[in-house]
């Protein structure tokens, strides 16, 4: 499912096939995925005869300027299974958790370019959305970026479960349920726990971890790649030490932990 590494390919491959195409239409047959009072009569005013200049990323959500600023930013979000097409050519390695059919069905929101081809947002399940000049801020500090001043902010002032408070987005934004159970079995970390009882080591080897997760899993391919994914499922055991893992539901979501060395 698209956590910020994918996120980030999407951005890539818009900055790279995307930019500076004449825009000759826009198809939005779904109503329900334009979001923030954004309508289909609205966006098909808004965005013909401009160009998309500059491909940006908050967390997970995508944010291309238009016209150098000059125009409206489309905002994209991939919800969960959400993928970013354009000319064919889909962003990131294949979904694990939806289909990868081309299915013209789920092209919820395509851009015609004045060339011929075409950027699309194709969404099996329906939980992605598009919208006009987001409010940006109503997100916390992309993760890509996470001081450890920032993290010792956003945990120390809440007694919610560590999981739920990395994937809370207003925090601490592109955190996903694989990448923050990867982080937290590398950091030995229970997820259940109260965030504001982490120790400042603890502190430190969770912003460091959080860091490495990016950075190598983010070489391999993607959210997905992880060192406990092969793991994660029913009757999974710990790579590490081989204990039976254990499967809880902790911050609304399915998380697998270790209950030997996640403390």
């Amino acid at each position: 499912m698209p956590e910020i590494l994918e996120v980030e390919t999407a951005r890539v491959l818009i900055d790279a096939k995307g930019l500076n195409r004449p825009i000759a239409a826009v198809v939005a047959p779904d109503t329900w995925y334009l979001k923030r009072g954004l309508t289909p009569k609205g966006v098909k005013a808004a965005l013909p005869g401009r160009r998309l200049t500059d491909a940006r990323r908050r967390g997970k959500l995508l944010l291309v300027d238009t016209d150098a600023g000059a125009g409206p930013t489309l905002g994209l979000h991939l919800g969960m299974s959400g993928r970013v097409l354009i000319d064919g050519e889909a962003a990131g390695d294949p979904l694990l958790y939806a289909s990868n059919r081309d299915n013209p069905q789920w092209h919820r929101f395509t851009i015609e370019f004045a060339d011929g081809g075409h950027l699309v947002m194709r969404d099996p399940r329906r939980l992605g959305a598009v919208e006009l000049d987001p409010d940006e801020e109503r997100l916390g500090v992309d993760a890509f970026d996470l001081s450890l001043a920032e993290l010792r902010s956003v945990v120390s002032r809440s007694r919610a479960p560590l999981k739920a408070v990395l994937m809370d987005q207003a925090r601490i934004a592109g955190l996903g349920n694989l990448l923050v159970d990867e982080t937290l079995w590398r950091s030995g970390l229970d997820p259940a726990r109260p965030a504001d009882t982490l120790d400042a080591g603890e502190q430190v080897r969770l912003r460091r971890t959080i860091s490495t997760v990016l950075r190598v899993l983010g070489k391999r391919g993607g959210s997905h790649t992880g060192d406990l994914m092969p793991s994660r499922l029913p009757g999974g055991e710990c790579p590490k030490d081989g204990a039976p893992l254990q499967r809880r539901t902790v911050g609304g979501r399915t998380t697998y932990s270790c209950p030997i060395h996640q403390i």
